[in-house]
């Protein structure tokens, strides 16, 4: 339906998720949830071909349940995966997905390395060139100072907001996280700085970790919304004229 109301403009995130209390608001253990996540996956690629849908898995059985719509772009939208194993990124490869990294460069290549080669090992993957995206924080300032202002205080409030149910719960947070704004520097899930500083930063990431597209998220925390739009143009006008 959104795909027909957009005029083929959606694109489709899959995820499985990482909080496991999550899964427990709907009574789904941790255990099933990886079959779960890939008995889903399954469905809808199948239902997005159109026609009748059948199914019959271990979590899911379905009988000729009738698809009167399809989706505008054929034979689906496309699809975006995000991961840190290699398993799934062979999964998206094989699966004609694009493919989304958090984390330092130098561990991404390891993701993308596997996503690459089985992607060409794959006889279903569509003709055209996968998209490989690298996820980043960024906060663009005047100066250095000022986007380093700026982007401390937004990290430290969606810190506090992604820990909400970690500590709800009494769950220690994932070893990964950065705990503070010097270590989401530190650990490349933000960059902060002027437009040179940002574009020399993002370009080298880029080309270390085997990525071809920049998945920026330009708002978070308390950031505010005049900071957002003056990264947006920044990145359109400045970084992606000169790369």
């Amino acid at each position: 339906m959104l795909d027909q109301l957009s005029g083929g403009r959606l694109e489709l995130g899959l995820g499985r998720g990482a909080l496991p209390v999550e899964l427990g608001y709907f009574g789904i253990s941790e255990d099933a949830a990886p079959s779960r996540y890939e008995e889903a996956n399954d469905i809808l690629l199948k239902a997005m071909k159109g026609g009748a849908l059948s199914y019959q898995g271990r979590h899911f059985q379905l009988n000729e349940v009738p698809l009167t719509l399809a989706t505008h772009q054929r034979p689906c939208p496309p699809m975006w995966v995000t991961t840190n194993r290699p398993e799934t990124a062979i999964w998206a490869a094989g699966n004609g997905a694009n493919l989304a990294c958090v984390g330092p460069a130098a561990g991404a290549r390891k993701i993308t390395d596997a996503y690459h080669t089985n992607r060409e090992r794959s006889p279903g993957a569509p003709d055209r060139g996968p998209f490989v995206g690298l996820l980043r924080m960024i906060v663009i300032g005047r100066s250095e100072a000022d986007a380093y202002s700026l982007a401390r205080s937004a990290y430290e409030q969606w810190l506090t907001s992604f820990k909400f149910l970690y500590e709800l719960n009494d769950i220690p947070t994932p070893q990964p996280l950065p705990l503070t704004f010097d270590a989401a520097i530190e650990s490349e899930l933000c960059v902060a700085g002027t437009p040179t500083s940002v574009r020399n930063v993002l370009l080298n990431q880029l080309e270390e970790a085997g990525a071809n597209y920049l998945l920026c998220q330009l708002a978070f925390g308390n950031l505010p919304l005049d900071a957002s739009l003056y990264a947006a143009r920044t990145i359109q006008s400045e970084l992606l004229g000169q790369s």
